[in-house]
Formats: C-alpha cells, sequence, structure tokens
C-alpha cells in the first residue's frame, strides 16, 4: 500500500503491463570493462616505462671507455658550452677478413686516426660548429717537437691526441668519442642507411665504391668509402673533411629524429650498435651521447681550420694553419659566441 515502508535494500524494479515485475538491473558492464581497459593501459605503461629505464642501463653498460682526458699543468679553464673531439680511426678491429674485402679497407694493423673534428655545442640556443681538424696539421706534440696532428694519436693514443688539441686550440675537452671502422658501418646500418647528397661521380676501387652525382641512399658500407675516398678534389684530404662533417651530420640527424628514437626496431639496435662500438672518455654516459643528436638537430655550422699554406717540411706536404683567424676561431668557441663568418672554411 501507498505509504507503507518498503522491507529491503534492492533497487525498485520496474512492473510489466501485466503486472509482473520486470528482471533488470542498472547496467553496469560498460564501467566494468573500462576501468579494465585502464588498468591494462597503466599496466602496459607500467611496464614499458621499467623496460626503457633497464634498457638505457643496460646499453649504456656497453659503452667502451677509453682513457682520454686527463689533467695537467696549463690545462685550458672548462668553459661555457660542451666540447667534444670526435675522433674516427681506421681500426679494422671486430672485421673479419671477409668483412675487410667487402669494405675495400685493407689489412693493415693497429690503429690510426684519420678524422678529427671538434664539435661545440653552445649552452643557449645558438647552433652548434663542427670544425673538422685536418690530419695534417703541423703543430707542436708534448715529447715529440712539431708534427702531423694525427701523429700525436700514434705517438700516445687519445690521451695525448687530446691534451695536443686542447693546447693548439686554447678549447678544455668535456667528451671524447672515437669509433673504428665496424663500428662505422654497423651503426649506419642501424639507423636504415643516411642520404647523402654527392656533388660528383666519384669512382675509386680503392673504397670500393663506385658513386654518381645526385642525392642517394647510401649503406654502411657505401658510406665508409665515401668518406674514406681520397679520389676527388685538387687538395684530397680538405675534400674528406668535407665528406667527413657532412656524412657525421646526416647520421646523428637521423639517429635523434622522432622517427628512429621512437621506434624500437631502430632505436634499440642503434643503441647497442653504438654501445658496442663507439669508444668514449669514462665520465660519458649514453644521455651525452643524446645531447649530441639532440643538438646537432639544428644544422650545425660547418667549417675546418683556416688555413695558410701546404709547405714541405721534412719531405712530407704539412698543413699550417692561419694563425690570426685560428685564434679568433677557437677563442669565439671558448666564450661561447658566434663565430666570426670570415673564420669559416668550407
Amino acid at each position: 500500500m501507498y505509504g507503507k515502508p518498503r522491507s529491503g535494500t534492492s533497487p525498485v524494479r520496474p512492473m510489466r503491463a501485466d503486472g509482473t515485475v520486470e528482471d533488470r538491473l542498472p547496467p553496469r558492464k560498460p564501467r566494468r570493462i573500462g576501468r579494465t581497459i585502464v588498468k591494462v593501459v597503466a599496466g602496459l605503461l607500467v611496464v614499458l616505462i621499467v623496460a626503457a629505464i633497464a634498457g638505457y642501463f643496460w646499453i649504456g653498460s656497453k659503452l667502451q671507455p677509453v682513457e682520454s682526458l686527463s689533467d695537467y699543468s696549463g690545462r685550458p679553464e672548462a668553459t661555457p658550452g660542451q666540447d667534444w673531439l670526435l675522433v674516427g680511426s681506421d681500426s679494422r678491429e671486430g672485421l673479419t677478413a671477409a668483412q675487410r674485402k667487402k669494405l675495400a679497407t685493407g689489412k693493415a694493423v693497429g690503429k690510426r686516426t684519420d678524422t678529427m673534428m671538434l664539435l661545440h655545442i653552445p649552452d643557449g640556443d645558438g647552433r652548434p660548429t663542427l670544425v673538422s681538424l685536418p690530419r695534417d696539421s703541423y703543430v707542436p706534440i708534448e715529447g715529440h717537437g712539431s708534427d702531423k696532428l694525427n701523429a700525436a694519436y700514434a705517438f700516445g693514443g687519445p690521451e695525448l691526441l687530446a691534451k695536443t688539441v686542447e693546447r693548439v686550440t686554447g678549447i678544455r675537452i668535456d667528451h671524447y668519442m672515437e669509433i673504428g671502422f665496424g663500428g662505422f658501418v654497423g651503426i649506419v646500418d642501424a639507423i636504415g642507411g643516411v642520404n647523402i647528397c654527392v656533388k660528383q661521380n666519384i669512382k675509386d676501387h680503392k673504397a670500393g665504391i663506385n658513386l654518381k652525382k645526385g642525392c642517394q641512399d647510401m649503406d654502411g658500407g657505401t658510406a665508409l668509402g665515401y668518406v674514406r675516398t681520397r679520389a676527388t678534389g685538387a687538395i684530397p684530404d680538405f675534400e674528406r673533411t668535407q665528406r667527413q662533417r657532412q656524412f657525421f651530420s646526416a647520421v646523428v640527424q637521423k639517429a635523434a629524429s622522432p622517427g628512429t628514437l621512437l621506434n624500437p626496431f631502430t632505436s634499440v639496435p642503434l643503441g647497442l650498435s653504438a654501445a658496442e662500438s663507439v669508444a668514449v672518455d669514462p665520465g660519458t654516459g649514453l644521455f651525452d651521447l643524446l645531447s649530441v643528436g639532440l643538438a646537432m638537430k639544428d644544422s650545425p655550422i660547418a667549417t675546418t681550420v683556416p688555413t695558410s699554406g701546404f709547405p714541405m717540411i721534412n719531405g712530407q706536404s704539412v698543413v699550417k694553419w692561419d694563425s690570426a683567424k685560428a685564434n679568433r676561431l677557437f677563442e669565439a668557441l671558448a666564450q661561447d659566441k658566434a663565430v666570426p663568418k670570415d673564420t669559416i672554411t668550407k
């Protein structure tokens, strides 16, 4: 009857026209499904975050440390920004006889440095500056008089090379990174190759390449030959420094692109390949390498040290720096300022 208290706590059920009670409760399934989906997604995110952190430390643990930066009397003071010494060696370590033949690297044993670049990453929003240091640069080397810059590496390895570069530039090196032939090829292949614009036809059986003029995708072996060849230009080594900067910029920019970093099928092989083939100073970690990639997304100012001539000294052709311009170039980098336009050499 109306007005009489209702017993029980179950919800009121509507009555049908024939007087029977309709057996229906408010729908709850969608809400339960929604909660389940949220829990599953949250669980997957936790798993992905944990896997990413674990992967970061795992890959970082595979970095190859090399003693290269040391304190000494008269070492330049720390300067604004980050300064990297990037070194490409001709080490065949890790390459089989078949790979050496395929890549046309020859059979030389030991290790020499073939590429040296100084990368300055500013503290602010300015563009990085990438400076090629010609391997034949005639510079003073502690304990060995004056000789070609790459001789410092032959005499005392990465440590003497870094020390020599610091003394002739006045810039304190914050990070050292070195890569050999095998690592070079592995990194390029890990990111699916790089697109390089070739200025002229290049055929060089010593470097294992036969390239046509124009922009094209290169795998690791082809890119290695392109960077190594001396079959172009009136001054082959200067042509090579241009190609080295061009190649380095192309690789780093692609490696740091969202399409590479966010795709585990490229980022994981890239991270492993880089960690296992790149040698760095003990103070450099995976995050530092990533910072290089992010900085290089802004096309760097690319140049070589200003030169004044190529005299013959002790029976060998060497590269003499234009002291005045070179000093102004390095002073600007040390002060984290824009490089004077008249010191930029293409």
